[in-house]
Order: structure tokens, then C-alpha cells, then sequence
């Protein structure tokens, strides 16, 4: 993918990481549910930690500028770009990856952003800026958190596959034809690896299992 490509693609996934996070969201009396994390989390997915750094606090910056919800406050920007560090880290796509594997990493990287973004440094914004104790912030915040990290996990997993099985991603990318099925044969041989070496394992497991056997009932006729 040329630069201009990828600068135009991640313009395009920022504007709608904006327009998402503002205008598309889900009130329940209890939270809040933005879909803004959709993008953000394709954005860390394709990109990496560099760029998503980038794109998050321009997202969070942007929106606050054009979209107030209240006084801007550079924290919340800070807490965007350690997110974005976060993500980039954990779910960066070099290759195609299983579908497993990105689960787990998808799993962990919501659940550090969230502790440490979201619940710790976003309640000491709230604190900062509105004068609530954080006695007060913590319970609902938590509240939240624990019901958003499932429903963001499942719908990003669901992507995922989607997004793998009709090769968005390397459509997206630019990838060719040739190159795709490159990363789908390195993704089958280092599963045929990883089975293989459980194979050899569990075999070794049984050998020396089957020789302690063997040995025992040897004592047994020497005595």
C-alpha cells in the first residue's frame, strides 16, 4: 500500500471513529454503549500502535473541538493515545493471524485499555474536572466497564472473521492475490506445526509412561 493509499484510508476510518462516537450509541438507563470503538479498534487492527496512538487522540481531540459535550480537557486525550498504544500492540495484523489467537489478544488488550484508560485515569479526569469523589465515580464506572467489554469483544471478534474470510483487511491493504494466499499457507503450516508437536508430545508422554509401567513390573518379578 502506498503512503497517500494509507494516509486516505486511515482519514476515512478517523472520520468515522468521530461520526460514530458522537451520533451512533446505544443509551440504557445503566450506560452508555458509543460504536465509535469500531473503527478505532479496525484502525489498530490494520495499522499498529504508532498510528493508532495518532488516530485515537486525533479522534478524541477532533471530536471534543466539533462535538462538545462539555469543556475540552487534555486528559481525556492522554487516556485515547495510551488506548491507542494498547490496541495497536496487542491486535496489529502483519499477517493473517487464527482466529483464536486474535480472541485472546482482543480479550486482553479491552480488558487493560478499559482497567487502565477508562477506569482509572478517565475517573481521575472526572474527579479533576468535575469535583466528584471518586468514592462516587468508581461503582457506576465500574458497572459499565463490566458490561461493555463483552458486547465490544463479541462484536469485534464477529468483524474479525467476517472481515478475514472475505479478505477485507488485504482488500483494504492492497494486497494481492498471491500475497494473501502466502499468509493463508503460513498461517496452515504453523498450525500443522503446532498440532504435530502435540502429537510428538502426547507419543513422548506415552512412551515414558508405557517404560515406568514396564520398569515396575519388573522390580515386581525381581523381588
Amino acid at each position: 500500500m502506498t503512503k497517500l493509499k494509507k494516509v486516505i484510508l486511515a482519514g476515512l476510518l478517523l472520520a468515522a471513529a468521530i461520526v460514530f462516537n458522537r451520533f451512533l450509541s446505544i443509551k440504557t438507563p445503566i450506560v452508555v454503549i458509543s460504536f465509535g470503538f469500531i473503527p478505532k479498534i479496525i484502525i489498530a487492527t490494520m495499522f499498529g500502535p504508532w498510528w493508532s496512538m495518532l488516530l485515537f487522540g486525533l479522534a478524541d481531540l477532533i471530536g471534543a473541538l466539533l462535538f462538545p459535550f462539555g469543556a475540552y480537557f487534555v486528559g481525556y486525550t492522554a487516556s485515547a493515545v495510551i488506548s491507542g498504544f494498547i490496541y495497536g500492540i496487542f491486535l496489529h495484523r502483519k499477517k493473517k493471524i487464527p482466529a483464536k489467537t486474535y480472541l485472546w489478544k482482543l480479550i486482553v488488550a479491552c480488558l487493560l485499555s478499559n482497567l487502565i484508560c477508562n477506569l482509572l485515569l478517565n475517573s481521575v479526569w472526572i474527579y479533576v474536572t468535575t469535583k466528584k469523589a471518586i468514592s462516587v465515580i468508581l461503582p457506576t464506572r465500574i458497572v459499565k466497564e463490566l458490561v461493555t467489554v463483552p458486547i465490544y469483544v463479541a462484536i469485534m471478534f464477529g468483524m474479525h472473521v467476517f472481515f478475514e474470510k472475505y479478505k477485507v483487511y488485504d482488500l483494504a491493504l492492497g494486497k494481492t492475490d498471491e500475497e494473501s494466499v502466502e499468509d493463508e499457507s503460513d498461517l496452515k503450516n504453523k498450525e500443522n506445526s503446532v498440532e504435530n508437536n502435540k502429537k510428538i508430545d502426547k507419543n513422548s508422554t506415552k512412551k515414558v509412561s508405557t517404560e515406568t509401567n514396564l520398569g515396575g513390573e519388573k522390580d515386581e518379578t525381581n523381588s
